[in-house]
């Protein structure tokens, strides 16, 4: 199925835990780091940026993590398959032209971008950046789907400067 996009973001959300879809929408550079060494790979415009959030939980941080690879070209960062903390790790991100969402991957652990961990309602989905939008290949029919506006705004509060 197909949705169309333009600068909204999708949100399947499932009945424990949900995904946030993006199109990268402009041409970058992403670095992902791992304990050994640093993948730099290209980002076109129609690649998808996916956050998943295999227990659920806010919305906002998923957007935010949206909004700094995609604004601001954020380093991912690859833990090592052992690494104690994975399991505290609540949301994940993956950045590739189609991602497949897994149930079976640990968390934070594969540096390739072609995979996300997801919970078990929401694996085995196919995610593929289009021009016109997403196209989703094994959507579960628990799944809901909602397009989203997701950027965040920083606006500077006012700074008063006081004399000595």
């Amino acid at each position: 199925m197909k949705y169309p996009l333009a600068d909204e973001v999708l949100l399947i959300r499932g009945n424990k835990s949900f995904l946030l879809v993006a199109k990268a929408g402009r041409p970058f550079c992403l670095c992902i780091e791992t304990s050994t060494e640093e993948i730099c790979q290209g980002v076109e415009p129609t690649d998808l940026i996916v956050v998943s959030a295999p227990e659920g939980g806010p919305l906002e941080p998923a957007m935010m993590l949206v909004d700094l690879v995609r604004s601001y070209q954020t380093p991912l960062l690859v833990l090592p398959k052992d690494h104690p903390g994975s399991r505290r790790i609540s949301r994940v991100v993956s950045v590739a032209p189609e991602i497949f969402t897994s149930c079976s991957i640990r968390r934070g652990t594969h540096p390739e971008q072609h995979l996300v961990c997801s919970s078990d309602e929401l694996a085995g989905m196919m995610l593929k950046g289009t021009v016109e939008g997403i196209e989703i290949s094994g959507l579960p029919l628990s799944a809901s789907i909602r397009a989203v506006k997701c950027r965040i705004t920083t606006e500077l509060p006012e700074i008063h400067l006081f004399s000595p």
